[in-house]
C-alpha cells in the first residue's frame, strides 16, 4: 500500500495537530476519482478543531485529516465525469443515511437531522493529503485559470448560497435591490462583495481595519469600505450579509436594512454574551417594513457550481491578492498558526 503526507489531529485533543508521513492512500470505497493534492485553505474552523473544540474522527480511527477548503488536479477517473489534469474541487458535506427529506434531493446543506458528515470536520477524513478520492457527484471541476486559487471554491459556495437564497426570497415581491451591505472583510465577506459587485450592485463593506490589504481589495470592486459602526452608517441597503458573528453587529445590522429588505447571517456567533437590546423595537420595524432575516450556512451542489463561475469570471489578480500567505506543507504549523493580519493561508501541496 502507498503511503501518503497528510495533517492530522486527534479530536478533542488540544494542540494534537501534526504532519503524519505514513498515512495509508485512499481505498477506492472513498470514490472512483482520485485525485492529487495541489494545496488547501486554511480557515477557523480548522483552527477550532485543532484547538479541540469540535471534530469528529471516521468510525473506528483515532485520527481526522484537516483540511475542507480543497483544490486538487485528477489522476485517474474511469467514470469519465473529470479527466486526468483537470482541476477538481471537492464538496465538503456528505448527505445524512437515514436520509432527511433534504438529503433525499441532494440539499445536503439543509439537511434536517444534522446526521451529515464532512470531510475534515465531521467523521470524513479532508483533504490534507497528498491524495484523496471522491465521488463523481462531489467532485467539481474548475477552469484551468484558477490553478492558484480554486481553494477559494468552498467559501465561496458558502456565499453563492447565500445570493441564490437572498434572490430567491426577494422574488416574493417586485424587487429591484441596487446596494449591498457586507459586514466583515475576512474571506467570506470579501467574497460576499465580490458577487455583489458582480450582480451591479452599489456595495459597502464595514470592518474594523484601517491598515492593511482589505480596504484596497474592496476598492479594487469599486466599492467602498467602511470603518464606522452599522449604525453610524448613511444609508439603507436592500441587502446586508452579515459575516463577523459579533452580537452588535448582528442585531445593527437586522435594524439596518431599507423597507423590504434580507439580511443574511452567515456568521456564527460565539455564546455566553448578554447585550442590552430592544426586542420589541427590532420586532415592530421588521413587521411594519416587511423585512426578512434568515441565516444560511454550507451550500449545495448547485452552489458549488455557481461559485465556480463567479471565481472564473472574477479578476484573477485580485482572487490571489485574497491569499495572503502560501505555507509549503514541510512547515505546517506556520499555516494553522494565526497572525492576526492574514486573509486567506494556503497550505501548498505543490511546492
Amino acid at each position: 500500500m502507498r503511503l501518503v503526507r497528510a495533517v492530522t489531529v486527534t479530536p478533542g485533543v488540544p494542540d494534537s495537530l501534526r504532519l503524519t508521513e505514513d498515512w495509508p492512500e485512499p481505498a477506492p470505497e472513498e470514490g472512483a476519482i482520485l485525485v492529487e493534492a495541489l494545496a488547501v485553505g486554511v480557515c477557523g474552523t480548522d483552527q477550532e478543531i485543532i484547538a479541540g473544540e469540535y471534530g469528529e474522527a471516521p468510525p473506528g480511527q483515532e485520527r481526522l485529516v484537516l483540511g475542507h477548503e480543497s483544490l486538487g488536479r485528477v489522476l485517474e477517473d474511469p467514470t469519465g465525469t473529470l479527466h486526468p489534469g483537470d482541476l477538481v474541487a471537492g464538496v465538503v458535506r456528505r448527505p445524512d443515511p437515514v436520509p432527511c427529506a433534504n438529503c433525499a434531493v441532494d440539499e445536503w446543506d439543509m439537511c434536517r437531522n444534522g446526521q451529515y458528515t464532512e470531510h475534515g470536520i465531521k467523521g470524513l477524513n479532508g483533504f490534507a493529503r497528498e491524495r484523496w478520492r471522491l465521488q463523481p457527484k462531489f467532485a467539481v471541476g474548475l477552469d484551468p485559470a484558477l490553478a492558484s486559487v480554486g481553494m477559494l471554491l468552498e467559501p465561496t459556495s458558502v456565499v453563492a448560497k447565500a445570493w441564490d437564497h437572498i434572490e430567491r426570497i426577494g422574488r416574493r415581491a417586485e424587487w429591484m435591490p441596487t446596494t449591498a451591505l457586507i459586514t466583515g472583510a475576512g474571506p467570506i465577506g470579501l467574497l460576499a462583495a465580490l458577487l455583489a459587485s458582480q450582480r451591479e450592485m452599489a456595495v459597502h463593506v464595514l470592518d474594523r481595519n484601517t491598515t492593511g490589504p482589505k480596504p484596497d481589495l474592496v476598492r479594487a470592486l469599486g466599492a467602498t469600505y467602511h470603518t464606522s459602526t452599522v449604525a453610524e452608517l448613511d444609508l439603507e441597503p436592500d441587502v446586508v450579509v452579515e459575516c463577523t458573528g459579533a452580537p452588535p453587529v448582528v442585531l445593527d445590522a437586522m435594524c439596518k436594512a431599507a423597507p423590504n429588505g434580507i439580511v443574511c447571517l452567515t456568521g456564527v456567533s460565539s455564546g455566553g454574551r448578554s447585550i442590552d437590546f430592544d426586542a420589541g423595537a427590532l420586532n415592530r420595524e421588521l413587521v411594519l417594513e416587511n423585512n426578512v432575516v434568515f441565516g444560511s450556512v454550507n451550500a449545495g451542489r448547485r452552489h458549488w457550481d455557481l461559485a465556480g463561475e463567479a471565481l472564473a469570471r472574477a479578476d484573477q489578480s485580485w482572487l490571489n491578492a485574497l491569499i495572503t500567505r502560501r505555507v509549503p506543507v514541510s512547515a505546517y504549523r506556520e499555516a494553522y498558526a494565526s497572525t492576526g493580519d492574514d486573509i486567506k493561508v494556503v497550505l501548498d501541496f505543490a511546492q
